[in-house]
């Protein structure tokens, strides 16, 4: 009953016909009188009670189940059986990020590296569609994962990520070219690489731009941001006589992040604080939708049949009970 639907349920309407009817029959029977008048009924007192008095009043049950279920048949009663094809246009992405010793900076909380990790998770995990995957740089670069659904090994491998990996220092062309080398041959219809840094490129055998303009050649768009408050941040540095906090200036190549945008189409985004940070995620989150198409066909089934049995039915047993152990007498 639950997928059962009626096509015309205005006919429902009729089944008050059935109020008339039966007040009616009420009436009727409280005025009947006996065809056989006595003066005394007290000599029948003692006589036993038939069970055909119990059940004198079926006939005008069963006639009004009758035409209930004749109202049902009426408003056609139907099964919808629904089935959708969804069909998604992917979009592959890799997040790029910086893990040098200068993402250890406090200005974000707890501080930048941990910051970018989390707003970043939570952005793999709104992103269900898509394939993601994850490369980090400093002064060398490598693949921390590449291209996936899973999402779950995704995150756990962003966990892992932490600065001092490999060679201190900001390589941004070379990590932008091992992102171009991971998503290049992927058969996506949208490739975006994110590429987030806190520095300026000092590394690398490839420049940035030089690495944009392969990322364009490959029709990849790169969003380019720029994590560092403005001004002076401090930063833990361990020395031999333990941790120390020095101040440093922030430094971003804001220019030449803005140019790799310019080049492959995408944009260039500033983020001063971890609520920024997560800003700018959900603003990339809404220009990168994945299209989805929803096919949606509906089968109807005539469910009237079990109705109208009953309802034949229940007109037959009324005129066997009233022609046979129901019949009254004249």
């Amino acid at each position: 009953m639950n997928n059962i639907n009626f096509l015309h349920p205005d006919y429902f309407y009729l089944l008050l016909v059935l109020v008339p009817m039966i007040g009616w029959y009420i009436w009727k029977h409280k005025s009947a009188q006996a065809s056989l008048q006595i003066s005394t009924l007290k000599g029948f007192s003692a006589a036993p009670t038939s069970w055909k008095v119990h059940l004198r009043h079926l006939p005008v049950v069963l006639r009004s189940l009758a035409i209930a279920m004749i109202v049902v048949v009426l408003a056609r009663p139907q099964s919808t059986n629904s089935s959708r094809d969804v069909i998604t246009e992917g979009i592959d992405i890799v997040m790029t990020m910086d893990i040098s010793s200068s993402m250890e900076a406090l200005d974000f909380k707890p501080n930048r590296l941990e910051a970018a990790k989390d707003v970043a998770s939570q952005f793999i995990s709104a992103r269900e569609n898509d394939k993601i995957g994850m490369v980090i740089f400093a002064g060398e670069s490598f693949t921390q994962c590449p291209l996936t659904t899973d999402k779950v090994v995704l995150i756990n491998m962003m966990k892992d990520i932490k600065t001092h990996m490999v060679e201190d220092g900001t390589a941004i062309g070379l990590g932008l070219a091992t992102a171009v080398n991971r998503i290049k041959d992927s058969q996506a219809k949208s490739k975006v690489i994110i590429l987030l840094t806190d520095g300026v490129n000092n590394q690398g055998e490839i420049a940035p731009l030089t690495a944009a303009e392969i990322a364009k050649t490959f029709g990849i768009r790169v969003y380019t941001i720029g994590v560092g408050t403005k001004g002076i941040a401090q930063r833990p540095v361990q020395t031999p006589y333990g941790t120390r906090l020095i101040e440093e200036e922030v430094k971003i190549d804001e220019e030449m992040m803005q140019e790799i945008s310019n080049i492959t189409g995408g944009q260039y985004f500033r983020a001063t604080n971890k609520d920024g940070l997560k800003h700018i995620y959900e603003e990339i989150d809404q220009l990168e939708k994945t299209k989805i198409e929803v096919k949606e066909y509906t089968k109807r089934s005539e469910k009237y049949m079990l109705w109208a049995i009953l309802a034949a039915l229940f007109i037959l047993l009324e005129v066997f009970l009233k022609s046979t152990v129901l019949r009254n007498l004249p």
